[in-house]
């Protein structure tokens, strides 16, 4: 007899499937919060909003001049550029001084940060008689360090089309303030090669643990491209793939050999390539990160890759040979492969690393695009998760916590900041979003190229068209995230004057004031950039150092209250970490970042918000660090809340 199944047995698997979906999205969804405490939450945070300083002379443009066969993706060869450092160059002791590249003039402009007095007058730096053609040229990215050693601040400048320059200090005393001009700096080559780099990403850090400061380059199209050469022929080469491409610029080391000071100043580095595998280092790199993760005083690295899979390295090296090693999450039962780490497939670019879950270990935090109704990937929250030790082993003991903590959405990601801006003792996270601002939405464009054949992505002239008045993502707004009482982090930029659309790259922050609140800068594309000055009225205390390494001949530990000074000469100890424990038994953990992310370069001061503590409690500090000669060495100290500053000489203990 046949027997008649009704609709809903016949469907029986279908229906079930959609309530599995279902089920899973309501379990998923991120809980909402009232109006009310998102009010509650922002009305912690005040900030006063000012233009970043300018120099006059050359008239404003929104595209770039690009290669022939990059033509018709000229707004999308134009989207990145825009940059910014905060650092003390002038010697006052405050990291009051900004560095930022101007987009829309290709300047590298200098100036003290707004509201900081008018110590000096701002001004672009020259790079001549190097040979620089702004035709075929331009800056991606300004970082601030004493490279030869001489203890005053000098700056690196990273570009399209040539290797990077750095502007040497020539004029001034250390330890002690002085004016600064362009004829104060020396420009100089690190390398003689000559050869035509793009650099999207640089970061300090001694990476050989030899004592001195060595630079790690992230480059991204091809050794010797002509991206900005407008008379050039033939035709420029893209990415091979939409998740898997390893044809990139090769990223580099850059050991530090000499340096002298003077008024001739002058210093060299050398180039190593072969430190880490080939499909590392022809990765699309624009971002990336250094910092001791294992406590052995040798930096890891982190480095976001568009259109492939980011990369975590263990260093593994020895003083003049370093040596770098690919390690990657384990996948649970549950787990897509996009989000284990070493194993995505989304557009990485930004990185940051500071403790979220407070436990007493770095975690790190990653832009990648993630926004509504154009691509949804995730921006990655990887957690420390096990025992640091694992990484010798070629395991990276992190989970992705993003979704869990409200941290996977926010738009079209670039540099990722975590700061405790309120000093709780809980870190905010800050992001720059946004691709190309213009009034045609080209998503659909987008998604057909990224469901198109992989064998087709290197050539430019099979690209949809990406022109000036095209729109990406142009509508997203600076990303400014608060953890509420239930431990989620809640985008509240709207609340705080943030939420007007800006495509923006870079995020810095510094206390430029040393009133111990935390104060940022935005560097945005193609249009004007701010400074936030940090005005919050109901903080919490704080303890800040300045960490240094020697110069001279005074070798010793030193630590006194205060900013650094004449008595206090040093360069910053970049990748020395802290832990602070508090006599409530909160333990905070940071590091001197040597310049972590994509294009803003926060101040290598440590700061650790301590929440609600007596001015006069005393806290523990244990200080990690490689000394001047590479020995590494540990100390702890007591310290009141407040500013310090710490030269890390050789007679602490081992």
């Amino acid at each position: 007899m046949n027997s008649v199944k009704s609709p809903f047995r016949r469907r029986a698997t279908a229906l079930a499937a959609i309530a599995l979906v279902l089920a899973i999205y309501a379990f998923a969804r991120m809980p909402e919060a009232s109006g009310g405490e998102l009010a509650k939450l922002a009305s912690k945070f005040r900030f006063e909003r000012q233009p970043m300083p300018e120099v006059p002379g050359i008239p404003y443009r929104s595209v770039r001049e690009v290669h022939p066969s990059l033509k018709r993706i000229s707004a999308w060869m134009s989207s990145i550029g825009a940059a910014v450092a905060l650092a003390d160059l002038d010697g006052d002791g405050l990291p009051n001084d900004s560095c930022r590249v101007e987009p829309r003039t290709d300047q590298v402009i200098v100036a003290p940060v707004p509201g900081t007095g008018n110590r000096y007058q701002p001004f672009a730096l020259d790079a001549s008689p190097l040979p620089y053609n702004s035709r075929t040229m331009a800056p991606m990215g300004c970082m601030a360090a004493d490279l030869n050693e001489d203890g005053r601040m000098d700056l690196l400048v990273y570009y399209w089309g040539r290797t990077p320059v750095a502007y040497l200090r020539r004029t001034g005393t250390a330890g002690q303030a002085s004016p600064l001009a362009m004829s104060d700096l020396l420009p100089a080559d690190l390398l003689t090669s000559g050869e035509r780099w793009s650099t999207n990403a640089a970061v300090f850090g001694d990476f050989d643990g030899d004592g001195h400061t060595d630079i790690w380059i992230g480059n991204y199209f091809q050794d010797g491209a002509r991206t900005l050469d407008a008379q050039a022929d033939g035709v420029e080469v893209m990415h091979d793939a939409k998740s898997k491409s390893f044809n990139g610029g090769r990223d580099r080391i850059l050991l530090w050999q000499r340096g002298s000071g003077g008024s001739t100043p002058s210093v060299r580095f050398r180039e190593v390539t072969d430190a880490f595998d080939d499909l590392v280092s022809r990765g699309w790199t624009l971002a990336a990160g250094a910092v001791d993760l294992d406590g052995d005083g040798l930096p890891e690295v982190y480095l976001a890759h568009d259109f492939g899979p980011d990369r975590l390295l263990h260093n593994r090296s020895t003083p003049g040979h370093p040596k770098f090693v690919a390690v990657e999450g384990k996948r649970g039962f549950t787990t897509p492969a996009s989000c284990v780490l070493g194993q995505d497939s989304f557009k990485g670019m930004g990185v940051d690393f500071g403790d979220v879950d407070g436990d007493g270990r770095l975690d790190i935090y990653v832009s990648n695009i993630a926004d509504q109704f154009a691509l949804q990937e995730s921006h990655f929250l990887w957690l420390s998760r096990g025992d640091p030790a694992l990484l010798k082993s070629g395991i990276a003991p992190y989970v992705h916590g993003a979704e869990e903590l409200g941290l996977a959405r926010s738009g079209w990601g670039w540099d990722t900041r975590l700061a405790d801006l309120d000093n709780d003792g809980v870190l905010e996270a800050l992001q720059a979003t946004g691709f190309v601002k213009g009034k045609i939405n080209r998503w659909p464009e987008l998604q057909a190229l990224g469901t198109g054949n992989d064998g087709l992505m290197h050539d430019p002239r099979l690209w949809p068209g990406f022109r000036p008045g095209d729109d990406l993502s142009g509508s997203n707004v600076f990303a400014f995230f608060a953890r509420d009482a239930g431990g989620r982090y809640r985008h509240i930029s709207a609340l705080l004057g943030m939420g007007s659309p800006a495509v923006s790259r870079g995020v810095a922050t510094a206390d430029v004031d040393g009133d111990g609140r935390l104060d940022f800068a935005q560097a945005n594309q193609w249009e004007p950039s701010f400074f936030f000055r940090n005005r919050a009225d109901d903080v919490g205390s704080f303890l800040g150092l300045h960490l240094l390494l020697p110069v001279g001949d005074n070798q010793s530990f030193r630590m006194r209250a205060g900013h650094p000074a004449a008595d206090t000469i040093g360069r910053p100890a970049f990748g020395a970490t802290v832990e602070a424990r508090l006599p409530d038994g909160r333990r905070s953990v940071s590091y001197a970042d040597g310049g972590n992310g994509h294009a803003g370069k926060r101040s290598p001061d440590v700061h650790l918000g301590l929440g609600k503590l007596d001015p006069e409690a005393r806290v523990h500090v244990a200080i990690r660090w490689r000394d001047a000669s590479g020995a590494f060495r540990q100390r702890t100290v007591e310290a009141t809340p407040g500013w310090h500053t710490v030269v890390l000489g050789e007679e602490a203990s081992r």
